[in-house]
């Protein structure tokens, strides 16, 4: 166990390294694509290749190390699987992500990455961890599957307006109108870091909270570097103009309501 924190420590390290580096340079993907990131594939192929092994490897976790009898192993395989299911494969057919571009060198990053959390998640809740059946009546499980659950609804519908709004005025990037939209500029990015805040909470670990940091180390550079790219790239009498950059877009990001 020792041995295993230390290496969800080092992965700490890893993921505020990557935040440090993002809020100065956004991934290059999407409206920040750009030249010298090496051979492209079309996004939607991408997504399926960098996001798919997280649901094929925590499944396969759960047939050969858990137990098919213990509720709280059967909940937390499939709340997972659910998540990436719709990442992997209902999301990119969904989308308009087939005439775009994504570097390879993207792809594998987080290929990678899904690689080592499953590993960490996995390990954890299969092998390391003694949940009973009882723990999907406790307190921690039942706010954090709540919250799971409001997540999802959150990233899933904000996905939902964008696709749809996207096919409406068929152009290219918009401010999208409605729902979260009216309060925040990334409310499915919002949405996807309550349900890992409701994961950490359910596996009530080290293991699930490192899991959440690692979410927010990405998502919200992220969503910093769309605001001010919107700020600047589009003009819609709805962008808020943040008085300083940084401030703006985090205001902007989670918080303003204008």
């Amino acid at each position: 166990m020792n041995t295993f924190n230390i290496l969800l420590s080092i992965w700490i390290i890893i993921g505020f390294l990557s935040f440090c580096y993002l809020i100065y340079k956004p991934a290059p993907y999407g409206r920040h694509i750009e030249k010298g990131w090496g051979a492209e594939i079309s996004a939607r192929s991408g997504w399926v290749l960098m996001e798919s092994p997280a649901f094929y490897l925590m499944l396969i976790f759960f047939l050969i190390a858990g137990n098919f009898s213990n509720i709280a192993h059967i909940t937390l395989t499939s709340l997972f699987c659910f998540h990436y299911f719709n990442r992997s494969f209902l999301w990119p057919l969904r989308s308009e992500s087939k005439k775009k571009k994504i570097p390879l060198s993207v792809v594998f990053s987080a290929f990678f990455f899904n690689l080592i959390n499953v590993f960490f998640q996995g390990t954890y809740i299969f092998i390391l961890s003694s949940y009973s059946n009882d723990w999907v009546f406790s307190i921690p499980f039942i706010a954090g599957i709540s919250l799971f659950l409001i997540g999802f609804l959150i990233n899933f519908l904000s996905d939902e307006i964008i696709i749809k709004q996207k096919k409406e005025i068929n152009e290219g990037y918009f401010i999208a109108q409605g729902f979260l939209y009216k309060k925040i500029t990334c409310p499915n990015y919002f949405g996807e870091l309550i349900e890992w805040l409701g994961w950490a909470l359910m596996t009530y670990s080290f293991t699930g909270f490192v899991f959440f940091l690692w979410t927010l180390f990405n998502l919200l550079p992220r969503a910093i570097s769309n605001h001010k790219w919107n700020n600047k790239n589009i003009k819609n009498p709805k962008i808020i103009k943040a008085s300083t950059p940084i401030a703006g877009a985090l205001r902007r990001s989670f918080f303003d309501n204008e």
